[in-house]
């Protein structure tokens, strides 16, 4: 693989984690006993002055858990993508071990299966 391609490929993957854990941070804490691995915090609204309230603040949870959820799964793909960019395995097909086409990584980085054993 061509190394300008592959380095601007890294330091594409390093900006989006900073930004998928910046924004991860905005509403959720590091798990310090799961690396990688982030919780939502309950919502704080303040005084709770009835049962519509309540339900808001749940809602609002829920919320927050299900961006977590996709976000984390985000940073997780992004992870493993460039530890596959230190061992030098970056771009090959987990299947049939056939190199991914630059056109298919440029539109996903992390893309693990080259088009043909994606299907």
């Amino acid at each position: 693989m061509d190394k300008n391609f592959l380095a601007k490929a890294k330091k594409n993957l390093i900006e989006r984690k900073g930004q998928l854990e910046k924004e991860l941070e905005g509403f959720a804490l590091k798990d310090k006993k799961v690396p990688g691995d982030y919780d939502s915090q309950f919502p704080d609204l303040g005084t709770l002055q009835s049962s519509d309230e309540d339900a808001q603040r749940v809602t609002a949870y829920e919320n927050r858990l299900s961006v977590e959820y996709t976000l984390e799964s985000q940073l997780t793909g992004i992870n493993q993508t460039l530890a596959k960019i230190k061992r030098g395995t970056y771009g090959l097909c987990e299947k049939c071990g056939q190199p991914i086409s630059e056109k298919r990584l440029v539109a996903m980085p992390e893309a693990r299966f080259c088009l043909k054993c994606q299907k």
